[in-house]
């Protein structure tokens, strides 16, 4: 398991960015009853933005903790990009 966070520039749109994440994932059906987690064969990412600061938490679990670290960079990299 690994987790981290992401902070947003105040130009950033959490609530977007979630929106674009869960688009691009769509066919793995992401739940969005509390944030957006994607199920993937053997692992999961859940995005959570924090109500308290401008940041969106990022978990993660894999097979092995190399798998959940660079899982975690993925979608740091990824939902940083939707903010550009």
């Amino acid at each position: 398991m690994s987790k981290g966070k992401i902070e947003l520039e105040p130009s950033m749109e959490v609530d977007h960015l979630l929106n674009e994440i869960q688009k691009k994932y769509t066919d793995q059906k992401p739940n969005t009853i509390d944030g957006v987690k994607i199920d993937f064969k053997n692992s999961w990412v859940h995005l959570r933005k924090s109500n308290t600061e401008s940041i969106i938490r990022v978990y993660t679990e894999a097979s092995s903790q190399i798998e959940a670290v660079n899982l975690m960079n993925r979608f740091k990299a990824e939902l940083l990009a939707f903010g550009n």
